[in-house]
């Protein structure tokens, strides 16, 4: 009579290969995800931008509205909340509007905001250090 010799398991080879594998892949996901996480600020101050331009845009639709607004929430002329500590600013006049919001959390990759810069001469939407320009003119 043969006996089989029939023991069930992992050696201890295979199982450190399956952690090795997965050593790597974690290795390389982790950096994506937190650069993934980091651009997402990025996100939220071009947003904040987008949010406040659509605000002008509704205050300009009213007749009587000429001249860029001054103040904040409290005189009532142009509502835009930011998101987290961003903080933005409206200047320019109300034919060429100049919005810029910065990123109060300093955490938006240099890579992404060198990538995108800005240019006033053109009126391109972009970065200048922490600071998202967006640019708004107005149409006949």
């Amino acid at each position: 009579m043969i006996k089989l010799n029939n023991k069930k398991g992992f050696t201890l080879i295979e199982l450190m290969i399956v952690i090795a594998i997965i050593g790597i892949l974690a290795a390389i996901a982790i950096p994506n995800f937190i650069e993934y996480r980091n651009k997402s600020y990025c996100s939220r101050a071009e947003s904040d931008a987008n949010n406040i331009a659509a605000a002008l845009s509704d205050y300009f639709s009213i007749p009587s509205h000429t001249t860029l607004p001054t103040g904040d929430a409290v005189t009532g002329k142009v509502v835009a909340v930011l998101s987290g500590e961003n903080t933005g600013d409206i200047s320019g006049t109300a034919a060429a509007i100049v919005i810029t919001v910065t990123d109060g959390s300093g955490r938006c990759p240099v890579k992404y905001k060198t990538a995108m810069p800005n240019n006033a001469a053109t009126f391109k939407d972009g970065w200048t250090g922490n600071t998202h320009i967006k640019y708004m003119q107005a149409t006949n």
